[in-house]
């Protein structure tokens, strides 16, 4: 698709999408992954947290990997080292996620070039909750 570097195609994305899986989600409430995830819980969206070694954060369901989600994914957060980002990718284009967000400060080119080559919108090194937080 492209990759979101316009503002007005973040505000679509953020305006069409109900269910986020957030990859990383820690239920630590100091960690960014948290205070992100809680947000977009708190702004209705449907989150789905992603984190192997747990069961449960904030009374939802815990995956171990965006496969083992059942539902359709809108945008898949990521909160993962630069390196660590391509499975996370490959495994977003596997179930057919709309998008994928690298947090800011994540940045993976060719992680982005596979999403985007397999029809995914792509936004990089941004924080969607700063982003959501801009459109309203």
């Amino acid at each position: 698709m492209y990759q979101l570097d316009n503002f007005s195609h973040i505000q679509y994305l953020l305006h069409r999408s109900r269910s986020i899986a957030v990859v990383g989600f820690s239920p630590k409430k100091v960690r960014p992954s948290n205070m992100v995830g809680q947000y977009l819980i708190d702004a209705g969206y449907t989150v789905f947290p992603v984190n192997p070694g747990q069961k449960e954060i904030y009374g939802r369901k815990c995956y171990p990997n965006l496969s083992a989600i059942s539902q359709s994914i809108d945008i898949v957060v990521i909160f993962r080292k630069s390196l660590a980002v391509m499975p996370v990718v490959e495994e977003a284009v596997a179930i057919d996620a709309k998008a994928v967000w690298m947090q800011q400060g994540i940045i993976n080119r060719q992680a982005a070039g596979l999403a985007k080559k397999a029809g995914l919108s792509v936004v990089m090194d941004r924080c969607i909750k700063i982003d959501h937080q801009n459109i309203q």
